[in-house]
């Protein structure tokens, strides 16, 4: 989208109404805050990285107050930061029009326990249905997997469903694939969480699964439309779908695989990480989880399951005592 020159020199008032954290007058919209968002993480003022903008945005309750605090201006933006402004609100529109949600930290319907992890994304692009706080487990592994992993996925992905959780993948080839076609074929609700930007489908095998996917569950990316694959894209996706997800099933992996990292970021957000005897008798990494506090061996499907359930069973039970607890 082609942006406006303008001469950075001259100065305009800020035209968005800002309010102090915390305080809600009506006067400002979510879609005011979601614009201030984008052209803050455009701007990136004070040459700030991402994750500081959003704690920046996170601390302050507003990306138009964490905006108005770092231009070091409270009345005026300069002309090339109203521009951004401008060009923030019309690309929301066009995101719109095409069909995309589009959900920012702050917003009411962005994912929950994303915010528990300090990976969080700022913002998240999706098709399909959103959901709040979404009962899900991820299924992931190596691309180049065998006939024993994908059987083991298909049959885990399938076990999921039967216990009424939404399966997590990120629409690679291998066991992702696996589970997410195991997932659909079951009835169940498939969560793709990809590593490049929504718009795009890659590998380009999988086009036709990236939208089933989205029919039947939810697609969701944490960079701009049109972000192409990077090195540094797939590990950012790996803590998503860690964060999104109440655990991680490691099905099938090799000693550098995506799946290592995926089931050391779960360890370290306190997220349950399920090991197949496939990938312990493999890797030296697994064998270093196991033992580790929330880190499970399953050597079945009816293992994981077993796992899983219990897990519920003690969040029920924690969920319980805090109840009985704030009744005192």
């Amino acid at each position: 989208m082609a942006r406006p020159r303008v001469d950075v020199r001259m100065r305009c008032p800020l035209r968005l109404h800002v309010r102090p954290p915390g305080y809600s007058d009506g006067m400002t919209s979510v879609r005011d805050e979601q614009a201030a968002l984008v052209a803050l993480l455009r701007l990136r003022p004070q040459a700030m990285r991402w994750p500081e903008l959003t704690q920046h945005v996170l601390e302050h309750g507003s990306a138009i107050a964490a905006l108005r605090n770092l231009t070091g201006d409270q009345l005026f933006l300069t002309s090339g930061q109203e521009a951004e402004l401008e060009a923030a609100a019309a690309d929301l529109d066009a995101w719109h029009s095409e069909g995309l949600i589009f959900s920012t930290v702050l917003d009411e319907q962005y994912p929950a326990r994303l915010r528990d992890i300090h990976q969080v994304p700022p913002f998240i692009f999706a098709r399909g249905e959103l959901r709040t706080d979404d009962l899900a487990v991820s299924v992931v592994g190596s691309r180049d997997a065998s006939e024993q992993g994908i059987k083991m996925a298909t049959s885990v992905a399938e076990a999921l469903v039967g216990e009424g959780i939404s399966v997590i993948s990120g629409l690679a080839a291998g066991i992702d694939t696996a589970a997410h076609r195991a997932a659909i074929g079951a009835g169940g609700r498939p969560v793709g969480i990809i590593g490049t930007g929504i718009r795009l489908q890659y590998p380009a095998a999988n086009r036709g699964l990236h939208a089933q996917v989205a029919e039947r569950g939810l697609l969701l990316s944490q960079f701009w439309p049109d972000a192409p694959p990077q090195k540094h894209t797939f590990p950012m996706r790996n803590a998503t779908m860690s964060g999104y997800g109440v655990a991680t099933v490691v099905i099938q992996a090799g000693e550098h695989s995506g799946a290592r990292i995926q089931a050391r970021m779960a360890v370290e957000h306190g997220r349950p990480v399920i090991l197949t005897d496939l990938v312990l008798n493999a890797t030296a990494w697994a064998k270093e989880l196991r033992g580790r506090p929330g880190v499970h061996i399953a050597g079945s499907t009816q293992d994981v399951v077993d796992v899983i359930r219990s897990l519920r069973e003690l969040d029920h039970e924690i969920a319980s005592t805090l109840h009985a607890l704030s009744t005192l």
